[in-house]
């Protein structure tokens, strides 16, 4: 059976407004500005209100999503939404989002795939649209990770910030739309970067309260070495499994962990430092919410253009990694 190309029709992001300086952070935890910005890059991060719940900063990119679309939510056959910050255990956060859109006949579902959650986001919709099962579907990758930080920990609590990102896929041209992906994932790792309690391993208890086990606990330094190897070797990848050479490379859109990471992939890729997105001097590390909010700035700032061929890149918790090659 022949497959339909599948691409973005239309991209949307929120960013919550409050935001947290490294100068905050020195006036909360034994740490500076500079240290700060030498060992990640990050000068500030966006806070969401003590009100404001995954699924409503989800709301907001994904309606920027449909009209750039030109799209009513009802057109939705599906909605996928990547984080590992529901709401809340079930009802998934897609099916929060599908109420609150108004998408009465998408079917709807969470991935946890942490900060590589939006392209296996992309690759699980994009499939289902390209086999003919369904038209149209909304991906949104989101994280409320102020929620789950420790802000006593001074190795992490630098690192993360809340947003959401979204994208609206649909038929496309032959030729146009996403040309591969490639998602890979090592569970014997898992203890590097995980969030402990909450689950049916460590139920909530007075003693995962007083362990501070509902905040992220990651080994850095590890998971460091982990990234590096993975960015660069799963964009290869997928460009490889495309037919395409990095010189093909336009625009490299990777995650926005740490800007010595990306660094690395960029120097691995053999790219001018213009061919790749950089924001995380201003939101930090959004997980799952990284990758589409810098494709829909890269759109807003007109740095996409049409036939342009773009790399989306990520590594995450599980430890999960994954590269897809999308010509605009």
């Amino acid at each position: 059976m022949n497959q339909i190309p599948v691409g973005v029709l239309g991209l949307g992001k929120y960013v919550p407004d409050t935001v947290l300086t490294n100068s905050d952070l020195e006036k909360m935890v034994d740490t500076n500005d500079e240290w700060i910005k030498t060992r990640t890059g990050i000068s500030e991060r966006r806070i969401s209100a003590k009100d404001q719940a995954s699924s409503d900063l989800a709301l907001h990119a994904a309606n920027q999503a449909l009209e750039r679309a030109n799209m009513k939510a009802e057109d939705l056959d599906l909605i996928v939404v990547a984080t590992v910050t529901p709401d809340m255990s079930f009802p998934s956060t897609a099916n929060i989002l599908q109420s609150k859109l108004g998408a009465t006949k998408a079917a709807a579902f969470d991935l946890a795939a942490a900060c590589t959650g939006f392209i296996y986001g992309l690759s699980t919709a994009s499939n289902f649209i390209a086999n003919g099962s369904y038209r149209y579907a909304l991906v949104v990758g989101v994280e409320s990770l102020s929620k789950i930080t420790d802000y006593t920990d001074r190795n992490t609590c630098v690192l993360f910030g809340d947003g959401a990102g979204a994208a609206v896929l649909g038929p496309v041209e032959e030729g146009r739309g996403f040309q591969s992906f490639v998602l890979g994932s090592d569970g014997s790792k898992g203890d590097l970067l995980k969030l402990p309690a909450g689950g049916s391993l460590h139920p909530t208890s007075e003693e995962t309260l007083a362990n501070k086990m509902h905040y992220i606990h990651m080994e850095g330094r590890e998971v460091f070495k982990f990234a590096v190897r993975a960015m660069g070797s799963s964009a290869e990848g997928a460009l490889s499994k495309a037919g395409l050479e990095k010189a093909d490379i336009d625009l490299l859109i990777p995650h926005q962990a740490n800007v010595r990471i990306i660094e690395s992939a960029v120097e691995r890729l053999e790219l001018p430092k213009e061919k790749c997105v950089v924001n995380l001097d201003r939101y930090g590390n959004m997980s799952s919410a990284s990758i589409p909010v810098a494709l829909a700035e890269s759109w807003e700032e007109g740095k996409i253009k049409e036939n342009d061929c773009l790399v989306l890149v990520g590594f995450g918790g599980g430890l999960t990694w994954g590269a897809s090659v999308l010509i605009w």
